[in-house]
């Protein structure tokens, strides 16, 4: 750890003037870099050593999923009190039977669950063992009780049912304003081994993420037809060929000043990521079939694009993040909510299929994330901001047909929520973050740096993914 810390030291003040330089453009109109200028610190002076390709893939549903219309409470009492809290946002228990889950575990009490009715081509990944369901998870510095909570002054997360400083909680432990997340920091660990593709290390679409940032390693951004051109160098810039010729020229002039060298350094090795990610999309061929008009699908099939030509890009190991937005449903929730599970079920669904038709479903993780969970009471005909939700994680690494957790118990300020059915998260990103990064090649010693609050929880690793 404290390897990994003096590394940053010696890194801020060149990493300082590399993250202020990213808001600037050669030409604003013309540019925007597909690499942050900050991007391309080259090699981490911390390496894990990748032996095969794996890649994590975050899926990101933004505004606060309503965990309750998701994984809805299916054995008949639980069934009763889920449909006495929420009578007017509460699914038919006749629309739930296809989509009831059949655990190799069964429940305790006999409880059981059913995916939202939208949510039904993940049956299949859940009955073949790919699967699993994480129960009540959410943002935690440490574990707590509802006595705890209650009592006041317990260490909680800032800002709680805050979207912006959840979104970053979730992906950073730290609120709005973070400079870095836990996707990036494992970038770090593993830029270096990605050989002459350490660019492409994590990799985002639908716009920036505080989780793809590292100390060393930024996101390159993706869009879902591939690359993101260098207009001003692929084109004309402002309609005249003179000034872009003039413009390269300058991009291929030395410089003698550090840091003025260091930004033509990055400008060029962006460009160069582009053109080596054209050529490889334009190779690629998929034989799976995504959906038609989905957004989230439309990334997920970039991103299996890009996964295919791993071998030529040159990496070992690569974190993504993809999103859909649209959760948070104060009203209309019974309208609105379900387009998007089928967005999500239909997209996840293909993209898994995708990994098993190349044949690396056991090297690619894919898990669910969000704002934070919602109320089970109804506000009018949506649900209010909560804290705890349920959550999945799909992959041919994963123990599925699985529930991770103990079902909450549900109530209105009972013991497993703080009110209105806003659960009280038993199990914390950061056990998450840590099950994914030992399946990944994240060392214990490294998981404590990566995951600041970490240290703070006995059990480090939920169990439900293959060990590295």
């Amino acid at each position: 750890m404290n390897r990994y810390i003096q590394m940053l030291d010696n890194n801020q003040s060149r990493r300082g003037f590399l993250k202020t330089t990213a808001a600037l453009s050669l030409a604003r109109s013309a540019a925007p870099l597909a690499l942050s200028l900050a991007s391309m610190g080259e090699a981490s002076a911390l390496t894990a050593t990748a032996g095969d390709y794996k890649a994590l893939v975050c899926v990101f549903l933004y505004g606060g999923n309503d965990y309750a219309n998701t994984l809805i409470p299916y054995d008949q009492s639980s069934y009763n009190t889920y449909q006495g809290f929420r009578s007017n946002l509460a699914i038919s228990r006749v629309f739930l039977d296809p989509t009831v889950l059949n655990p190799a575990t069964p429940l305790p009490g006999a409880q059981q669950y059913a995916l939202a009715p939208e949510l039904a081509a993940l049956i299949p990944r859940f009955n073949s063992g790919a699967l699993s369901v994480l129960l009540n998870i959410g943002s935690l510095v440490q574990p707590i009780t509802k006595a705890q909570y209650t009592a006041g002054g317990a260490n909680l997360p800032p800002k709680l049912f805050s979207h912006n400083d959840q979104q970053s909680y979730w992906q950073s432990s730290s609120p709005e304003g973070a400079s870095s997340g836990w996707g990036g920091r494992m970038g770090d660990l593993f830029q270096a081994g990605n050989a002459g593709g350490s660019a492409f290390t994590c990799i985002g679409l639908n716009g920036n993420a505080v989780y793809l940032s590292g100390q060393t390693t930024f996101p390159y951004q993706l869009s879902t037809s591939g690359a993101v051109p260098f207009n001003a160098v692929n084109s004309s810039l402002f309609g005249s060929s003179s000034a872009s010729a003039a413009l390269k020229a300058m991009l291929n002039t030395p410089r003698t000043h550090l840091l003025e060298n260091e930004y033509l350094n990055v400008t060029q090795r962006s460009i160069s990521a582009y053109a080596n990610v054209s050529q490889a999309f334009s190779k690629t061929t998929l034989s799976t079939t995504f959906p038609l008009a989905n957004s989230l699908g439309d990334q997920l099939q970039a991103v299996a694009k890009l996964i295919s030509a791993r071998a030529s890009l040159g990496v070992k190991r690569q974190v993504f993040f993809v999103s859909l937005g649209g959760f948070d449903n104060h009203t209309l929730l019974a309208k609105v909510h379900p387009g998007l599970m089928q967005t999500l079920g239909d997209a996840m669904s293909a993209f898994y299929q995708a990994t098993v038709d190349m044949g690396i479903a056991n090297q690619v993780t894919t898990f669910t994330a969000s704002d934070f969970g919602r109320t089970l009471l109804s506000n009018s005909d949506g649900s209010d901001h909560g804290w705890g939700s349920m959550h999945f994680m799909l992959g041919g690494a994963v123990k599925g047909q699985s529930f991770v957790g103990t079902p909450p118990v549900l109530g209105n300020n009972g013991p497993d929520d703080v009110g209105q059915g806003r659960l009280l998260p038993q199990l914390s990103v950061d056990q998450l973050a840590a099950t994914l990064g030992n399946w990944f090649g994240v060392s214990a010693q490294d998981q404590l740096s990566v995951l600041p609050n970490l240290k703070n929880f006995t059990l480090k690793n939920l169990g439900n993914l293959a060990s590295t």
